[in-house]
């Protein structure tokens, strides 16, 4: 099986440093908090470009304390895409505000900032524009709203650790960003992980005060707080492959050009593009087909995994149907959720496995 991500094959390349920064951890006697999420959060901070990263214990819990800190709660409303992963929008119901959606673009399958602008209210506080599969959203358009309406800006950089905008870091475009280290993003580590990136130094103190349980002093609380903090052994593997992350992405980018090198013919498929001053690290490299079901099923019976990202919109979704969406209400990430497939994208893909993967997509429809 040629597989959608191959984690055991990536982590062996890395496995020697990271058992040996491991046991330095368990001879230091100190597993969270310490000296190796310092020289993380210090890293990252300066690799993004901000003065401040602050790391957490996930991804979603970067966007549910980053809400928090910024004072967004019941009553409040945040826009975001309806074609994202869930936790996109479960944490802006975590913190008791509500979720709006706006439809996407369907080149870039990011927020369209033209219909970000239809649902702003008085109610709206903040944006939350995901930077989907690794290809940054429309920020320069995105952060102009945002100062005509007074509006915060949130990346959702879970999936794009690398990405630039107009040669600006992802991580650096809005008042905060979010990232997440799940074992399967870009630069993961093996298990949970999560850091929350900006240049507003008092954000990054509320946030450090949130994760901890409200404290900045042990035993002593000034606020309700959460325990959501990055133990010293994930961060030390995150220190090893954060040497990595520019030659993986790399190595994904080439993967992606030559897809599209020999895919570009197909009609029966249609590629993801690359917007113009834009870096794509493709966390996942997507395509769409009305014939979906049929190539991922010649696919897989050619030991190819694929997967379906996402099979239903965020507006559908059981737990929403409160906030009175309905089927064509985004006509755009619907078409998505139906037409669109990953095939397999990691750093450690060879030559051999794409051109076979290639040479299945190019037989007429998949068959």
């Amino acid at each position: 099986m040629i597989n959608l991500v191959d984690l055991g094959r990536q982590f062996q390349h890395v496995k020697e440093e990271i058992l040996l920064e491991i046991e330095k951890v368990i001879d230091s006697g100190n597993y969270i908090l310490g000296s190796k999420v310092e020289e993380l959060e210090k890293k990252i901070a300066e690799k993004l470009n901000v003065t401040e990263a602050v790391s957490v214990a996930n991804g979603t819990d970067a966007l549910v304390l980053t809400l928090e800190a910024l004072g967004i709660g019941k009553g409040d409303e945040v826009i975001t895409t309806p074609f994202t992963f869930f936790a996109s929008a479960e944490s802006i119901s975590r913190i008791g505000a509500t979720p709006v959606f706006a439809d996407v673009n369907p080149h870039t399958f990011n927020l369209d900032p033209s219909d970000i602008e239809k649902r702003i209210t008085s109610a709206t506080k903040a944006i939350i524009p995901v930077h989907l599969f690794g290809q940054p959203a429309d920020m320069d358009e995105i952060n102009s709203l945002a100062k005509k309406y007074g509006l915060l800006v949130i990346e959702d950089a879970c999936q794009a650790f690398g990405s630039t905008y107009k040669g600006k870091p992802v991580g650096s475009l809005g008042d905060a960003a979010c990232f997440s280290f799940f074992p399967t993003k870009n630069l993961g580590t093996l298990g949970d992980g999560g850091i929350i990136t900006t240049s507003n130094v008092k954000l990054a103190e509320n946030l450090r005060k949130l994760r901890a349980h409200g404290t900045t002093k042990k035993y002593y609380h000034d606020r309700i707080g959460y325990n959501s903090r990055l133990d010293e052994l994930h961060a030390a593997i995150l220190l090893v492959n954060l040497n990595k992350i520019e030659e993986w992405n790399s190595k994904r980018r080439e993967w992606a050009e030559r897809y599209k090198k020999f895919l570009s013919g197909a009609a029966h498929i249609q590629l993801p593009m690359e917007e113009k001053d834009r870096k794509h690290i493709y966390h996942l490299f997507c395509i769409r087909s009305k014939q979906r079901e049929q190539i991922m099923k010649a696919l897989k019976a050619h030991d190819i995994q694929t997967g379906i990202y996402y099979p239903c919109c965020l507006h559908l979704q059981e737990v929403y149907k409160t906030l009175n969406y309905q089927e064509g209400d985004f006509p755009v990430a619907e078409s998505l959720s139906n037409e669109l497939f990953a095939i397999p994208m990691h750093p450690y893909l060879t030559e051999s496995e794409q051109d076979y993967i290639i040479s299945i997509l190019l037989q007429d429809g998949g068959n």
